[in-house]
């Protein structure tokens, strides 16, 4: 997700959380490098201008995104096999 800033925090960024937050959660190493977890606000950060400025813009975001999302599903021993499909074509509707 997208923050614009405030005075809490008061630079643009992307974030991610999990809630309840599974142990372990917290201490998942996430892509790309500057992505952190802060401590303050509970949740992954990922500074947008880290992303602007990234050779790959994109893929510096969904890296993130993926990433975060793993750490949560692994941390909360979820059934990913149960969860998950394979990515899809943009575009192109999956067939059923």
């Amino acid at each position: 997700m997208f923050w614009p800033g405030n005075e809490s925090f008061p630079q643009a960024a992307f974030y991610s959380y999990a809630y309840p937050e599974p142990a372990g959660f917290r201490a998942a190493k996430v892509r790309p490098d500057a992505a952190f977890f802060s401590e303050a606000l509970g949740e992954f950060i990922l500074p947008y201008d880290a992303v602007r400025t990234a050779a790959d813009p994109e893929r510096a975001l969904l890296d993130f995104l993926q990433s975060t999302y793993e750490a949560a599903a692994n941390a909360a021993k979820w059934d990913r096999a149960a969860l998950e499909c394979s990515l899809g074509q943009p575009r192109l509707p999956r067939r059923l």
